[in-house]
């Protein structure tokens, strides 16, 4: 390395250098180490080859899935599992989540008595899954004999075959794709396969890699009488996406983002983190998802170390020697009580997309990182018109802002979810072109093309949208 230091007149200096003149055969022994090594370095320093993202597709469900928060809890009262107690708690939980009247929950809750069987999670999936994929490759013009990786991520329903063969066989992909199947890595597993994609595009070149995330909530909704098992049914709601990634050179031209960074934390080593988000059976065999009070404890631990490394990664120099700079300070002087420096990230991109785990988790990541209502809308938006659709939650999130006619040519976006284990993604782009809104986005039909007046009483949100 100190070799590779040196500029090329003091390594002529060195190699002219009266003693090793006297010994030239030291001399040619060392230019060929130093030739040797030069080709070591070169050799391993292999340009990484970017990657493109040439579109994606929201998966919009059909109307008649669609209920209202007091119809659900009518449903879910018609069922008969849950007592008044637990309905009166649910009702609680959902007024205070955020989500709005028009979110999509699968057909099996809809029926008047919940008892789901395995083709209601398949059908769930497949409308989902097809649905999305239909149009994405319609829309791009690649076939599936291009598609030369395939990554699929669904948290908690698993089947036999996998998902990314139910997709090889009914888009007939060629035979040597590589598949991935990712499940029961929750709400950041999302963004951990486009992670994923991209250091398989590293290896495999020229080739385009398709990512879908979905959830199915159709065999999922808890029946027992655990408070703690009960907040998957407050705010889960079906949704999907699917992904195409590019690395191939000619599609630069036609892409709407590239990737900069991909950044993933992990702290299931830690108990408490391992534990805060548990699928279990309750006392009474029932099976279910506990959430536990260590949750926001698990999710500050891990998002924190994730934010620094994205600060480090975005932020101007100025903005991190300030943060250094109070960070020292109240290390060494703790009596002054000097208050930490929040760094601006909001500054450093253009669109900042947090996962919708729920009000109280944006209410805090907002108070904690300084933002503004203007910042937070596509993340309210997306939870109050879609609810928490998992992974997929923060493609919609992109969407509305595309919808929005707000990305333009050059605008960086960064969008990060967290789940279960406890984990932490973030995942930085950059517009290549002004992205305009297609027909196929899920919320062309939902954002009014001129200004309106909005009546902040009717938005259920802290804050009254901008059009």
């Amino acid at each position: 390395m100190i070799i590779m230091n040196l500029k090329l007149k003091d390594l002529l200096e060195l190699l002219t250098h009266p003693t090793l003149n006297s010994h030239r055969e030291v001399t040619y022994l060392a230019l060929l180490v130093c030739l040797f090594l030069l080709l070591c370095f070169v050799m391993n320093k292999k340009p990484s080859c970017k990657v493109y993202l040439i579109d994606f597709v929201c998966y919009k469900p059909p109307a008649s899935q669609k209920s209202s928060k007091e119809f659900f809890i009518k449903q879910t009262r018609q069922h008969g599992y849950l007592t008044e107690d637990l309905l009166d708690f649910m009702k609680s939980i959902m007024d205070r989540s955020g989500i709005g009247d028009s979110t999509y929950v699968s057909e099996a809750v809809l029926r008047e008595s919940y008892k789901p069987v395995m083709k209601d999670a398949r059908r769930e999936v497949e409308m989902t899954i097809f649905g999305s994929l239909d149009i994405l490759l319609r829309n791009t013009g690649v076939g599936p004999d291009k598609i030369g990786i395939l990554i699929v991520n669904c948290s908690i329903y698993n089947t036999v075959a996998s998902l990314s063969s139910m997709i090889v066989n009914r888009y007939k992909f060629r035979e040597n794709i590589i598949t991935y199947n990712l499940v029961g890595m929750g709400c950041s597993a999302g963004l951990l396969a486009t992670g994923l994609a991209k250091q398989l595009l590293q290896v495999h070149h020229n080739s385009y890699a398709l990512i879908v995330s979905t959830e199915s909530i159709a065999e999922n909704c808890y029946v027992g009488k655990d408070r703690s098992k009960i907040l998957i049914n407050c705010c889960f709601r079906a949704g999907g996406a699917a992904i195409l990634l590019s690395n191939r050179p000619s599609d630069h031209k036609t892409s709407k983002y590239e990737l900069l960074h991909a950044i993933h934390d992990n702290t299931s080593s830690s108990d408490r983190s391992y534990n805060s988000i548990y699928q279990e059976e309750d006392n009474a065999g029932i099976i279910g998802v506990n959430v536990n009070r260590d949750l926001l404890a698990a999710a500050i631990a891990t998002i924190k170390p994730n934010l620094i490394t994205v600060g480090h990664l975005i932020l101007p120099i100025t903005e991190i020697l300030a943060y250094q700079a109070t960070y020292i300070a109240r290390k060494l002087l703790p009596l002054l009580k000097i208050k930490q420096y929040i760094p601006k990230y909001s500054d450093a991109v253009d669109h900042f997309l947090p996962h919708v785990g729920g009000k109280p988790v944006l209410d805090d990541l907002q108070k904690t990182l300084g933002l503004s209502d203007k910042v937070m809308e596509a993340s309210r938006m997306t939870l109050y018109r879609y609810g928490n659709t998992s992974s997929s939650s923060i493609w919609y999130e992109l969407a509305y802002v595309e919808a929005k006619g707000r990305v333009k040519e050059g605008n960086k976006v960064w969008q990060i979810a967290f789940g279960s284990g406890f984990k932490c993604s973030s995942v930085i782009w950059r517009a290549r072109k002004t992205v305009n809104c297609s027909d196929d986005n899920p919320w062309t039909d939902e954002i009014p093309r001129f200004p309106v007046p909005v009546d902040r009483r009717q938005c259920p949100v802290d804050f009254a949208p901008s059009h």
